[in-house]
C-alpha cells in the first residue's frame, strides 16, 4: 500500500477525532471520510481495498475510542496499555463497517457509476452496522448531535439514517475533487448534489423544531426528582466497611437526598439509579435483605411517592439486573429487567460460558437478559399518570426497545444507568448521553435519565438536553413529564429500517449484476465444445431412474398433502422425518446413484464416435449414426435417442442436459446428424435454452435446499424458543442438548421440504412461460429462460426471507 493510501487513512482518522469530540467539530462529519475516500480510489485490486478497510478500521478506533481501551482496562484491571493493545488489535471486529464499506464500494465502482457506486457503499455500511451492531451503539451519525437542526432528521430513519448522509455527502466531495480537472459542468454536479443532501437536512430539521415548539395541549404531569448519589466503587468500599455497611450507606444516602427532593422540589416521583440497591429484591437471600426489603418499602410508604431503582430479580432461570416500580398502598408494581446487558461483564452466552472462561475472566457476571420492552405507569397520589419505558444502560443505545416502549403506549422515557467507570474519562459519559438523547428524537418521547455519580439530565423531545448534573456530583435534579401522546414517527412506524433497506439494495445490486452477465454471455457466440458429459442409459437403467425420481416426487408431494390437510404447513415429529428420508431422500439419491454409475464422456475420435465409461469404451462409427430424437419426457433428466443408419433405434439412450451440443459434436466431425419427428428439432432447441441457461452456485441443491432452509430455520426456531421456552437456549436448560439439537432439526427439515414444495410450484410456473414464450419468439429462447431463472431466484432467495419477516414481525 502506498505513502498516499496511508496518509488518506490517517488524515480521516484525525478529522474523525476532532469529530467525535463534538461541539463546533460536528460540520467536519461531512468531510472526514474524503482523504480515505481518495485514497481508496488508487486501491485498484479488492485486497488492497480490504486492506484499507482493516487499517481505516485501526486508525478509527485509536482516534475515537481512545478513552475506552484505558477505561476497560482500570475496570477490569488489565491496565491501560493492555487494554488498548487489544482493542487496536480487534478494530476490525469493532469496526466492520470500515471493511464492508470499502469491499463494496471496490466491486461496485467496477460495475456502476459514481452514484450507484456510493448507494452501494453507503448500505453496505448501514448493512453491517444493523446485522452485527456495536458494543457501545455507534455510528458516525451520533456526531451531529451538537446540530440542533440537523439531529432532526433522525426521527426518519434514526442515526443510522444520518450517517447514510453524512456518507453520500463525503462521496459527492470526493468524486469533486476527482473530477477537479474535467470542466466546471463535471466538477458542479457533486457538489450541487452534496449542497441538495445539506439543504434537505436542514429544512426538515428546521420544519421539525418549529412544528416541536407548538403549543401543546394541556396535560397531568408528574415531577420526577433524578438522585444521583455519587457513591462508587462498591468493592472498594466493602473490603474497607463490609458488605452491610456499604448498603447501608447507600440507602441512607438516598433515603436522605430523595426526602430534600420531597421537601424542596416538591416530587412527585423518586428515581434512583441502575444497581443502587445491590441485591435482590423481593428474593431476599438473607435476614439481613428481608430487613432491608421492608425498610425500603417502609420509607415508600412514609413518603407517599412511588420510588423507581436499580436491583435484580430473580426466577428459576437466573438472575437480571433489573428496576424495580414501588408504589406507596400497593407495594411492588412490577419489574423491567435489562434487555441487552454488557457481554462478557455483566453477561455470558451459554454456548462460550464454562470453568475456563470463569477462571480466565474472573469478573465476568452471570446476568441473564430480560425479554424486551416493557411499559409501565408512574401515579402520583392525587392520581396523575404517566406510562413509561425503562431503559438500563446499554438498553439505551439500541432503538428498538426506546421504539417498541413507543409502540405500546410509553409518553415518556425512563433511563438508568451506572456509568461510573467513565469517571475518570468523561468522553464516554458525554458519548452515552448524546446516544441516549437519539432515542428522544427517534421517538419523539421526553427522557428523564438518572446515573450513579453523572451525568443525569433531563432531555426533551427534540434531543435537547436541558438541564444535567456533573460528574462526581451529589444532587438531585428535578423535571415534568407529561402525560401526552406524540403522533408516531417514521421509525416508530418501521423500526430501524435504514440497514434492512440497505442490505435489501445490496441484494438487489448483486441480482443486477448477476443478470447483465448472464445477458452477455447469452450474447457471446458459444464455445464449440470437443467433449461432452453424459450418461449412457439401457431401458431398464433409464425406467429404473426414472421411477426413482418419480417415487422421490411422489412422497414430497404425499408428505405436502399430510402436512397440508393434517397438521398445516410444519414437521411436527422424528416420523415425518423418517418418512421424508425414506419416500424423498432415498430414491433421489438411488436415482443419482445410477446417473452416476453410467456416466461417460462423449467425444469424436477420427470417423468414430466415442463413449468413455469408467469400466468400458463403447465406440460407434459415425456413418452408422441417422438421426437423434430428444426425450419428449425428461426422465430421469433430458436426452436423446440415437436412430442408426439400419433403421432402428440404439439400444442405449444418452441423458444429457443440452441435445443441440451434442449435434454440434458430431457436426464438427463432418457427419451433420439431424432430428427425426416434425417437432424434434423446435424441442430440442426448447431444451438447449434451459442448459444453456446459467446456473450459478446458488442453484445447487447443497444451498438451496440445505443452507438456506438452515439460515432461516435458525431464525424461526430462536423465535419458537424465546416464546415457548423463555430464552434462545430454554429448551436445552429444560430437557437436555439432544431435545434441543432434535427440535432444531424438525425446524431445519420443515424449512427444507417447504422450500422444496416451494422451488417445484416456481419450476412448474418457470417451465410454462418458457414454453409459451419459446412458441412465440423461438430467437429470444435463452434471454427469455435466463430472465425467468433469476426472477425465480429472486422470489425464492429474497420472497422467502421477506415473508418470513412479515410473518414474524405480525406475531410481534
Amino acid at each position: 500500500m502506498r505513502w498516499r493510501s496511508f496518509a488518506g487513512i490517517v488524515a480521516s482518522a484525525i478529522l474523525f477525532g476532532l469529530y467525535a469530540r463534538g461541539g463546533v467539530a460536528w460540520g467536519l462529519g461531512f468531510v472526514a471520510l474524503v482523504p480515505w475516500l481518495l485514497s481508496l480510489q488508487r486501491d485498484a485490486t479488492m485486497l488492497r481495498a480490504l486492506a484499507s478497510g482493516a487499517l481505516m478500521s485501526v486508525a478509527f478506533v485509536a482516534a475515537v475510542f481512545y478513552w475506552f481501551g484505558a477505561a476497560i482496562g482500570a475496570y477490569l484491571g488489565m491496565g491501560a496499555a493492555s487494554a488498548t493493545a487489544v482493542m487496536l488489535l480487534l478494530a476490525p471486529v469493532l469496526q466492520p463497517q470500515f471493511l464492508a464499506f470499502a469491499l463494496v464500494r471496490q466491486w461496485a465502482g467496477r460495475r456502476y457509476g459514481p452514484v450507484l457506486r456510493a448507494l452501494a457503499a453507503a448500505s453496505a455500511w448501514a448493512a453491517c452496522e444493523w446485522l452485527a451492531p456495536k458494543l457501545l451503539g455507534d455510528t458516525l451519525g451520533h456526531g451531529l448531535y451538537p446540530s440542533a437542526v440537523l439531529r432532526q432528521v433522525a426521527d426518519l430513519g434514526g442515526a443510522a439514517g444520518l450517517s447514510v448522509l453524512l456518507l453520500l455527502v463525503n462521496e459527492a466531495l470526493a468524486l469533486a475533487i476527482e473530477q477537479r480537472r474535467s470542466g466546471a459542468r463535471a466538477l458542479l454536479k457533486p457538489l450541487a448534489a452534496a449542497v441538495l443532501i445539506f439543504a434537505c437536512m436542514a429544512g426538515y430539521g428546521m420544519a421539525r423544531r418549529a412544528a416541536l415548539q407548538a403549543p401543546a395541549p394541556p396535560a397531568p404531569t408528574l415531577r420526577v426528582a433524578m438522585i444521583q448519589a455519587s457513591i462508587t466503587d462498591y468493592e472498594r468500599l466493602r473490603r474497607q466497611i463490609g458488605a452491610y455497611a456499604v448498603v447501608r450507606k447507600v440507602l441512607d444516602t438516598h433515603y436522605a437526598l430523595s426526602a430534600s427532593a420531597i421537601r424542596d422540589h416538591g416530587a412527585d416521583v423518586l428515581l434512583w439509579s441502575e444497581t443502587v440497591y445491590p441485591t435482590s429484591f423481593g428474593h431476599p437471600r438473607s435476614a439481613d435483605g428481608a430487613e432491608l426489603d421492608r425498610e425500603l418499602q417502609g420509607f415508600v410508604e412514609h413518603a407517599g411517592v412511588p420510588l423507581v431503582f436499580g436491583t435484580y430479580d430473580r426466577d428459576a432461570d437466573g438472575e437480571y439486573n433489573a428496576a424495580a416500580f414501588l408504589e406507596p398502598g400497593r407495594g411492588l408494581l412490577g419489574f423491567y429487567r435489562k434487555t441487552h446487558p454488557f457481554p462478557l461483564t455483566e453477561y455470558v452466552p451459554a454456548w462460550l460460558d464454562g470453568p475456563w472462561l470463569r477462571r480466565a475472566l474472573p469478573w465476568t457476571g452471570g446476568w441473564r437478559a430480560g425479554d424486551g420492552a416493557r411499559v409501565l405507569p408512574l401515579r402520583s397520589a392525587d392520581g396523575r399518570e404517566v406510562e413509561v419505558v425503562p431503559l438500563i444502560c446499554l438498553d439505551d443505545v439500541h432503538p428498538d426497545l426506546a421504539i417498541a416502549g413507543a409502540r405500546l403506549g410509553a409518553q415518556a422515557i425512563l433511563g438508568m444507568s451506572n456509568d461510573s467507570w467513565f469517571t475518570d474519562y468523561p468522553m464516554g459519559a458525554r458519548l452515552h448521553l448524546a446516544v441516549a438523547a437519539f432515542r428522544s428524537i427517534e421517538t419523539r418521547l421526553p427522557q428523564v435519565r438518572v446515573t450513579t455519580n453523572g451525568l443525569s439530565a433531563i432531555i426533551d423531545d427534540s434531543g435537547e438536553v436541558l438541564a444535567s448534573t456533573a460528574t462526581g456530583d451529589q444532587a438531585v435534579l428535578t423535571a415534568m413529564i407529561g402525560a401526552r401522546d406524540p403522533a408516531p414517527t417514521l421509525m416508530v412506524r418501521w423500526g430501524d429500517w435504514v440497514g434492512r433497506a440497505g442490505a435489501v439494495l445490496l441484494l438487489a445490486l448483486a441480482a443486477l449484476s448477476l443478470w447483465r452477465a448472464s445477458r452477455r454471455r447469452a450474447a457471446a457466440p458459444a464455445m464449440q465444445a470437443t467433449t461432452l458429459d453424459v450418461v449412457v442409459l439401457t431401458p431398464l437403467w433409464r425406467t429404473l431412474a426414472a421411477a426413482l425420481r418419480l417415487c422421490a416426487g411422489a412422497g414430497l408431494l404425499w408428505l405436502a398433502y399430510d402436512m397440508i390437510a393434517r397438521i398445516g404447513l410444519q414437521i411436527q415429529s422424528l416420523a415425518q422425518l423418517r418418512l421424508f428420508a425414506a419416500a424423498v431422500v432415498a430414491p433421489a439419491l438411488a436415482a443419482w446413484a445410477i446417473e452416476r454409475a453410467f456416466a461417460a464422456q462423449a467425444r469424436i475420435e477420427g470417423a468414430t464416435w466415442v463413449l468413455e465409461q469408467r469400466r468400458q469404451r463403447i465406440e460407434l462409427p459415425l456413418a452408422s449414426l441417422a438421426a437423434l430424437r430428444p426425450w419428449r419426457i425428461a426422465l430421469p433428466r433430458s436426452g436423446v435417442d440415437l436412430r442408426l443408419a439400419a433403421g432402428p433405434l440404439w439400444t442405449r439412450s444418452i441423458a444429457l442436459a443440452g441435445p443441440r451440443a451434442l449435434q454440434r459434436l458430431l457436426a464438427a466431425s463432418g457427419a451433420p446428424i439431424g432430428w427425426e419427428g416434425r417437432f424434434a428439432a423446435a424441442w430440442a432447441d426448447f431444451v438447449q435454452a434451459r442448459a444453456d441457461a446459467r446456473r450459478p452456485r446458488l442453484d445447487h441443491g447443497l444451498a438451496k435446499f440445505a443452507l438456506f432452509p438452515l439460515l432461516l430455520a435458525l431464525v424461526a426456531f430462536r423465535l419458537h424458543q424465546v416464546i415457548a421456552f423463555g430464552g434462545t437456549f430454554g429448551e436445552y436448560y429444560s430437557y437436555g442438548l439432544g431435545a434441543y439439537l432434535s427440535g432444531l432439526l424438525i425446524w431445519w427439515a420443515s424449512w427444507s421440504i417447504g422450500l422444496m414444495l416451494f422451488a417445484g410450484v416456481l419450476r412448474i410456473v418457470i417451465e410454462t412461460v418458457a414454453v409459451l414464450g419459446f412458441a412465440l419468439r423461438r430467437t429470444d429462447a435463452v434471454v427469455l429462460r435466463d430472465a425467468l431463472e433469476w426472477l425465480g431466484r429472486v422470489a425464492f432467495y429474497l420472497g422467502v426471507p421477506v415473508w418470513l419477516g412479515w410473518r414474524l414481525l405480525g406475531a410481534q
